[in-house]
């Protein structure tokens, strides 16, 4: 028996991932847009989250590749601007 999903099955990536992902960005726009938390908290928050990835990294000598992906994701997110809306 394989693990391969039947022909009429599309395999998709992580949804659990993709959905949390969704619903974080937009709290954050709407926290930022009612001026609930201003962009450089919002910033503050993804750095924190590169942080922890980072030192999980270091702590596993270089050998944690979720967490690699992670912080490459967040700087993607954080270098297109898209994390805030501009004002």
């Amino acid at each position: 028996m394989t693990d391969q999903a039947p022909p009429d099955k599309v395999q998709l990536p992580d949804v659990n991932g993709t959905a949390a992902l969704a619903i974080v960005e937009s709290l954050m726009l709407a926290l930022n847009d009612r001026d609930v938390l201003p962009e450089r908290e919002i910033m503050g928050v993804l750095h924190d989250a590169i942080t922890a990835h980072e030192n999980e990294l270091t702590a596993k000598g270089g050998d944690a590749p979720l967490s690699k992906e992670v912080v490459v994701l967040i700087k993607k997110i954080i270098a297109s601007g898209n994390s805030v809306r501009r004002k």
